[in-house]
C-alpha cells in the first residue's frame, strides 16, 4: 500500500506523525497533567451536569444531594447524568466524552483510582488556586487519594475501608495484630471452620488484599510521581511473606484463591470461617435471615504487624471536567459535597462519609455500629497505587501475588517480576 501514496504524501504524512508525537510528549511531560482548557472559564457560572453511576442507595442519596442544591441555587442547577452500575462502561463513557473535549460533563464521580489516570491526561481541572478546598475535617487518607503528582485533582465524596468480621462467641475480643490473629486459629481448628476469609482470586479483590497486607508492613507499590515503582523492598517481601505463609499453614485455606467478595461473604455467613476480611456492607447481611452467624458477630480494623492494620480505600472522588463551561459552580458544589449537609446525606444513605466528625455521631452510630470500628480502618489507609496505569500496575500486583500464594512462584521472583511490570506499566 505504501508503495502507491507518493513520497511527498509520506513526508507530509511524517511531518504531522513527529508533531502529533511532540504534542504528546508535550502534554504528558506537564508537571499538574492540567491542559489549556483547565485554566478556562474559570468564572463560569450556570447550570451544570453531574455524572455517576446508577444510583443503588434505597434512600437516592444522590438525588436527595442534588435536590438540596437544586432549591439552594435556583440559577445554577444540577442535573444528574445517571450512568450504567457497570464501573467498566461508566469509565468508558467519561472517557469518550474527555478525549472528544465535551463540555456537557461539569462534574464528575471518579473511582478513587481513575483518578490519577484522568489528571494525567489533562482532563480534570486541578484544586488549587480560586478551585482549592478546604480540606480540615476531611478524612486525610481520602484527600491522598484524590491527589496526584502533588496536585489535588478531586473532591473526596464518599469512602470505604476494609474491615475484619470476626465470631464474637468464639472470638470475645478481636485480635489487634496479625501475629494474634494467626495463633487463634486453633479455636477454628477445634471448631472445625476454616480460620481467615478474604478475597483471593485473580481479581481487583486480590490487589486490594494485597495491597493492604504490603502496606500494613511499610511496603508500597509506587512513588509520588505514581510511575517510579518501588516495591522491591524488605518490607514489601515481608508483607508477601505474611501472606504466603498464611496459605502455607492453612490460616488461609487454599479455596480461598477461587474466593471474591460474594463467596468469602458466604462462607462466614454459613458459619465456615472464624475470621472475614470483607468491606462494611456484610455487617447488615450477616444479621439476616437464614445467616447462621446472627447475633454472633462483631467487627473490629483489620489488624497489623504492631496494631491496627492498613486498609485500602474505596470510594468516589468528585471532579471538574477541564473542559467545563462553568466552574465555577462546579467548584461550589465540590464545596457542597463535602459539607456536612451532603455528607449526612450520604452517611444516612449507608455510604461512609468522608467528614470525620459524623463517624462520631451517636444517632448515625446507633444506625450503624461498625462506624467507629471504620473510621479506625480509614484514618489507618492507604489508597491503592495512585497512578495512571493503574490497571497494568494491579494487573502486575494480581498475577504475581497469585503466583505466590499457589507456590507458582518463591516470594523474592514475585517481588522481582512485580517490580519489573509496574516499571513496564506505563508502556502497554
Amino acid at each position: 500500500m505504501a508503495s502507491l501514496i507518493s513520497k511527498a504524501v509520506l513526508s507530509k504524512a511524517a511531518v504531522l506523525a513527529t508533531a502529533a508525537t511532540l504534542l504528546t510528549l508535550t502534554a504528558c511531560s506537564s508537571d499538574s497533567g492540567s491542559s489549556d482548557a483547565a485554566s478556562e472559564n474559570a468564572d463560569g457560572r450556570g447550570p451544570i451536569t453531574y455524572v455517576e453511576g446508577k444510583d443503588t442507595t434505597e434512600t437516592g442519596v444522590v438525588r436527595q444531594i442534588i435536590d438540596e442544591w437544586n432549591a439552594a441555587n435556583p440559577d445554577e442547577q444540577v442535573t444528574f447524568k445517571e450512568q450504567s452500575n457497570d464501573a467498566d462502561q461508566a469509565h468508558d463513557d467519561l472517557v469518550q466524552h474527555l478525549q472528544a473535549e465535551q463540555s456537557d460533563y461539569d462534574v464528575m464521580a471518579l473511582d478513587v483510582i481513575w483518578t490519577a489516570e484522568f489528571a494525567a491526561k489533562g482532563w480534570l481541572t486541578p484544586l488549587e488556586g480560586e478551585f482549592a478546598l478546604d480540606n480540615a475535617g476531611i478524612l486525610p487518607a481520602t484527600v491522598e487519594s484524590a491527589t496526584y503528582n502533588g496536585t489535588q485533582y478531586a473532591a473526596p465524596k464518599n469512602t470505604n475501608g476494609g474491615l475484619l468480621f470476626y465470631r464474637s462467641d468464639l472470638v470475645p475480643t478481636a485480635p489487634a495484630t496479625w501475629d494474634e490473629l494467626t495463633a487463634s486459629c486453633t479455636i477454628a481448628v477445634e471448631n472445625n471452620i476454616d480460620c481467615y476469609a478474604g478475597q483471593f482470586a485473580s481479581y481487583e479483590g486480590l490487589t486490594v488484599n494485597t495491597s493492604e497486607i504490603i502496606n500494613a508492613h511499610g511496603g508500597s507499590f509506587v512513588a509520588e510521581d505514581g510511575k517510579t515503582p518501588t516495591v522491591d523492598s524488605p518490607e514489601a517481601r515481608a508483607g508477601l511473606q505474611a501472606l504466603v505463609t498464611a496459605f502455607e499453614t492453612g490460616v488461609i485455606p487454599a479455596q480461598d484463591t477461587t474466593f471474591k467478595e460474594p463467596e468469602s461473604q458466604q462462607a462466614f455467613e454459613d458459619g465456615q470461617a472464624l475470621y472475614l476480611r470483607n468491606w462494611p456492607y456484610v455487617y447488615g447481611t450477616a444479621s439476616k435471615e437464614g445467616s447462621a452467624v446472627a447475633g454472633k458477630y462483631s467487627v473490629a480494623p483489620l489488624p497489623g504487624v504492631t496494631g491496627v492494620g492498613t486498609s485500602t480505600l474505596g470510594g468516589y472522588n468528585a471532579a471538574i471536567s477541564a473542559f467545563s463551561e462553568n466552574k465555577a459552580t462546579a467548584a461550589d458544589f465540590l464545596r457542597f459535597l463535602q459539607g456536612e449537609q451532603a455528607q449526612r446525606i450520604i452517611a444516612e444513605g449507608a455510604l461512609p462519609p468522608v467528614l470525620t466528625s459524623l463517624y462520631d455521631d451517636p444517632a448515625l452510630i446507633a444506625e450503624m455500629p461498625y462506624l467507629p470500628a471504620l473510621k479506625a480502618s480509614i484514618e489507618n489507609a492507604v489508597p491503592r497505587p495512585v497512578t495512571p496505569f493503574y490497571p497494568a500496575v494491579s494487573k502486575a500486583v494480581q498475577d504475581n501475588t497469585f503466583a505466590a500464594i499457589k507456590g507458582e512462584k518463591s516470594v523474592d521472583q514475585a517481588i522481582t517480576d512485580m517490580q519489573a511490570g509496574i516499571e513496564s506499566a506505563g508502556s502497554n
